[in-house]
């Protein structure tokens, strides 16, 4: 293979962390090869003054790069998996998905140790209906403020207004070294997770053996299974990342456990259900569950919200 790889990465701190920790690893598995990080900006990151549910464009922090990777501009890609849409472009298929890190969201505020601890009426900032579904849920007295931004400018936000709160996943606030930051690891039984909250996703054009070989050591395959289920129940629900949709996969001996939420954005419903089997049967599984939860109204729960997200976008284009 002549001259260095280049990988396809969004330029945001997170975004970076994540492509040179897979940089760092392809550089020890594959001494001899060289690799350099071509930054692309997406959509998500041109557009920061709107709510990502009012942009209505599903490939947002994805499709520029995804262009560049079935153009040859660039030979792989590093996303935070749940950026993903549940089907990959055609030529392009994700080849690795790294081993987890803790998949919770994280509660952080100046003056409160928990979401418990919030006064009535608190002001809590999320960019993410899943989010504010369950956390209206969990406490209808919350008020919601929407929030856009990487982290250290979410966290700037933070500490530079009135807010009560902001909630954001585990994942990014650890890897930026940011820890300290956090007041509480939100328990599952109070907001799930989005799907693959917490893996990165190495994705490269589908006939390209040789990359494919080369990134093939980094796939962890406990990981692989768990994102497997959980992308099946979100593909049979047909949502995207801007839909109240949560779920999580977890592996005991050779049974796959997934759980699955669907709420409507005020969270008055909170539609909840799991299901149990097999890891071979992973991706059956969440089709499954999904089809379970339609049955006992999801549908029309997510039709409910999709034309709210509608009548929002439309607002915003007039």
């Amino acid at each position: 293979m002549n001259g260095p790889l280049t990988i396809g990465s969004r330029g945001s701190d997170l975004a970076l962390w994540q492509t040179n920790f897979v940089k760092k690893k392809l550089e020890e598995a594959h001494p001899a090869l060289g690799f350099e990080i071509k930054v692309i900006t997406t959509t998500g990151d041109r557009m920061l003054d709107t709510a990502l549910s009012k942009i209505g464009d599903k490939g947002l922090f994805t499709r520029q790069i995804e262009n560049a990777l079935i153009s040859g501009e660039i030979d792989l890609a590093v996303h935070s998996l749940k950026d993903l849409q549940t089907a990959q472009p055609d030529g392009l298929t994700i080849s690795a998905i790294s081993k987890r890190e803790t998949p919770n969201d994280v509660f952080l505020s100046q003056k409160y140790d928990s979401i418990d601890k919030l006064p009535n009426g608190a002001r809590v900032a999320t960019g993410s209906l899943r989010r504010r579904s369950q956390l209206l849920h969990y406490r209808p007295d919350i008020v919601i403020s929407e929030i856009r931004g990487n982290v250290p400018t979410r966290i700037k936000k933070l500490d530079e207004s009135e807010l009560d709160g902001m909630i954001l996943a585990y994942a990014g606030v650890h890897r930026l070294g940011l820890n300290a930051r956090i007041r509480q690891e939100i328990p599952f039984d109070i907001m799930l997770p989005a799907v693959g909250q917490g893996a990165m996703a190495v994705e490269i054009r589908s006939n390209d053996l040789k990359v494919q070989e080369i990134v093939s050591t980094l796939d962890d395959t406990e990981t692989r299974h768990c994102i497997t289920a959980e992308r099946a129940f979100l593909r049979r629900l047909e949502g995207g990342c801007q839909v109240p949709i949560g779920a999580l996969a977890r592996i005991e001996g050779n049974k796959i456990n997934l759980e699955g939420v669907v709420g409507n954005l005020d969270g008055s419903k909170n539609l909840r259900k799991q299901i149990s089997g097999n890891i071979s049967d992973a991706n059956a599984l969440g089709t499954r569950l999904a089809e379970q939860m339609l049955e006992e109204g999801a549908d029309k729960i997510l039709e409910q919200v999709r034309l709210a997200v509608e009548t929002e976008v439309n607002a915003v284009v007039r």
